[in-house]
C-alpha cells in the first residue's frame, strides 16, 4: 500500500509544481479562453461544409439541414444577453467551465444523431453553451489580468474569431473526405475536456456580491429581437428566401429592439445596461467597431465566392489563398501593444482603418490571371491590419469600464459583435445581388465584375468607420497602452508674452 500512496504524493507534488509555474504567467488565462473560443468559432463554420454529407446520411435535403445552422444561431441570440447576469450570479469561472461542458456534451450528441430533429435539438443545446463561452470567457479574462496587460491579452482572443471562419471549410473538407461527418463534432471532445481541466486548475472564480434580480422582460424582448434580426440577416444571404418573410422578420426584430431599448431606459436594473454607452471609449468601440466589423463578416463571404465562382478555382485552392488572412492576424499578436503605445488609439484607428480598407480595395483589382502569390500576399497583409483594428477595438472597449459593470459590458459587446457580423454577410449579399442586377438584370450567373463592385462598396464601408473614431480624445485609453501624446509647442505669441 505504500507504493500507491507514494505515487499519489509524487503526482500531487508534480501537479502543484506545475501550477505554481503556470499561475504567475498572466497569459495562461487568455490562452485557455482563446482555445475555448477557437473551438466555438471553428464549429460554427465547419458545419457548413458537412451539411451535404449529413443530409445524405439522414436521407434529407441539404436545404432542410440548414435548420441545424439556424437553430444554433438563434440559440446564441437568445442566451448571449443573459450571460453576464448568470456569470455574476453563479461565478464567472464556474459558468465558463459549465459552458465548455455543455458545448462539449452537445458536440458529442450532434455526432451521435441519426435524424434532423435530433441534430436540431443538439444544436440548440450547443448554442446555449456557445452563448455562454464567448462573453463569459472574455469576462473571466478581464477579471484575471491587470489593465496594463489588456492589449496583449485581448490579442489572443482575436485570433479565434479570424481563424475559425478561415480554417472551417478546409478542415471540414479533410474530415469529411477521410473520416466521417460525425468527426466534425467529435473533434471538440478532447479540446473541451482539456479546457474544463485547465479552468478548474488555473482560473479562480469570482462572483458579484449582490447580483440584481433577473430582468425577465428585457431578456424576452432582447432575445426575441436578436433572433428575428439575425435570422432575417441570415436569409438575406440566400437568394431563394422570400422577400416578404425577410421584411417581416427584420421589421418585427427592429420593433422589439426599440421596445427593449425603451424598457432598459425605464428599468432600474436592466439586463442590457445602456448607460455603458455614456463611456466614450466603450461607445466609440461599439459604434465605430460595429461598422468596421461588418467588413469582417463580408470578406469571408465574398472572397471564397469570387475565387471559386468568378475565377473558377477549386474549394481547396480558394481555401489556401484565403487562409492568408489568418496567417496575417497571427503576425499581429506581438506588435499591437508597441504600436498602440507609440501612436495611441485614436491615431491607430483612423490610419489603420484607411490602410485596412485599402487592402480590401486591392482585392477588387484581382483578375483570374492574377498570380496566386500576389493574392496571397495582399490578403496576408490585409489580415495583419484588420487584426490590429480588432485587437485595438476589443481592448479599448473595456479600458474605462468600472469593475461593477464589466459583466454587462461583455454581454452588450458580444451581442453587438454577433449582430454586426451577420449584418456584414447580409450587406455583402445585398451589394453582390445589386451589382449583378445592375450589370445584366440578373439574367446570367455571377461574374468577376459583380464581386469587384461588392468589394469596392465594402471598402467604402470600412472607411466610414473613421467618422466614429475621430470622436476619441488623443489620450483615450492611455492607462491601458501607456501612450502619452507630446504636448504642443508653445506658440510665438506665448513666447513673446514671456
Amino acid at each position: 500500500m505504500a507504493a500507491p500512496s507514494s505515487l499519489r504524493g509524487l503526482a500531487r507534488g508534480v501537479a502543484n509544481s506545475l501550477l505554481k509555474r503556470l499561475r504567475p504567467n498572466s497569459m495562461v488565462v487568455p490562452l485557455i479562453v482563446a482555445c475555448a473560443l477557437f473551438m466555438q468559432n471553428l464549429d460554427t463554420t465547419i458545419i457548413n461544409t458537412a451539411l451535404p454529407s449529413i443530409a445524405d446520411s439522414f436521407g434529407e435535403s441539404p436545404v432542410r439541414l440548414s435548420l441545424a445552422v439556424t437553430a444554433y444561431m438563434l440559440s446564441l441570440a437568445v442566451f448571449i444577453p443573459i450571460s453576464g447576469w448568470i456569470a455574476d450570479r453563479y461565478g464567472a469561472a464556474s459558468v465558463f467551465r459549465a459552458a465548455i461542458g455543455v458545448f462539449t456534451i452537445a458536440s458529442m450528441l450532434c455526432g451521435l444523431c441519426d435524424t434532423l430533429l435530433e441534430l436540431t435539438a443538439a444544436r440548440v443545446l450547443q448554442g446555449i453553451g456557445g452563448a455562454m463561452m464567448v462573453p463569459v470567457g472574455r469576462l473571466v479574462l478581464l477579471r484575471s489580468i491587470d489593465r496594463s496587460e489588456l492589449v496583449r491579452a485581448i490579442s489572443y482572443l482575436t485570433t479565434p474569431a479570424i481563424l475559425g471562419p478561415i480554417l472551417g471549410p478546409p478542415v471540414g473538407g479533410l474530415i469529411i473526405t477521410y473520416l466521417s461527418w460525425r468527426w466534425v463534432f467529435f473533434i471538440n471532445l478532447p479540446i473541451g475536456v482539456l479546457g474544463i481541466v485547465l479552468v478548474t486548475l488555473l482560473i479562480e472564480d469570482t462572483k458579484a456580491e449582490a447580483p440584481p434580480p433577473l430582468d425577465w422582460m428585457g431578456f424576452v424582448l432582447t432575445g426575441a429581437s436578436l433572433s428575428c434580426l439575425m435570422y432575417g440577416f441570415e436569409l438575406l444571404a440566400h437568394p431563394t428566401a422570400g422577400a416578404r418573410a425577410i421584411g417581416v422578420l427584420l421589421a418585427v426584430g427592429a420593433a422589439l429592439g426599440l421596445f427593449a431599448v425603451l424598457h432598459a431606459q425605464r428599468h432600474q436594473q436592466p439586463l442590457i445596461d445602456l448607460t455603458l454607452l455614456r463611456i466614450p471609449t466603450f461607445s466609440v468601440s461599439v459604434s465605430g467597431g460595429s461598422v468596421f466589423r461588418m467588413t469582417a463578416g463580408a470578406m469571408p463571404f465574398v472572397m471564397p465566392l469570387m475565387l471559386q465562382v468568378g475565377f473558377g478555382m477549386s474549394a481547396f485552392g480558394s481555401g489556401i489563398i484565403t487562409f492568408a488572412s489568418g496567417i496575417g492576424s497571427l503576425f499581429n499578436k506581438m506588435s499591437t501593444g508597441p504600436i498602440l503605445r507609440r501612436f495611441g488609439y485614436r491615431t491607430v484607428f483612423i490610419v489603420n482603418a484607411l490602410i485596412a480598407a485599402g487592402f480590401i480595395g486591392l482585392c477588387a483589382l484581382f483578375r483570374p490571371s492574377t498570380p496566386a502569390l500576389v493574392m496571397f500576399t495582399v490578403l496576408l497583409i490585409g489580415g495583419f491590419f484588420r487584426s490590429l483594428q480588432f485587437t485595438a477595438l476589443n481592448s479599448l472597449a473595456y479600458a474605462d469600464v468600472p469593475a461593477a459593470q464589466m459583466s454587462a459590458a461583455t454581454s452588450l459587446s458580444s451581442m453587438m459583435q454577433q449582430l454586426t457580423n451577420g449584418m456584414g454577410i447580409a450587406f455583402a449579399a445585398i451589394v453582390l445581388h445589386g451589382a449583378h442586377l445592375w450589370r445584366d438584370g440578373g439574367d446570367s450567373q455571377l461574374a468577376t465584375p459583380d464581386f469587384q463592385a461588392a468589394l469596392i462598396i465594402v471598402t467604402l464601408l470600412a472607411t466610414t468607420s473613421i467618422l466614429f473614431f475621430r470622436q476619441l480624445a488623443p489620450t483615450a485609453g492611455a492607462d491601458v497602452t501607456g501612450h502619452h501624446p507630446a504636448k504642443p509647442r508653445a506658440s510665438l505669441e506665448e513666447h513673446a508674452a514671456d
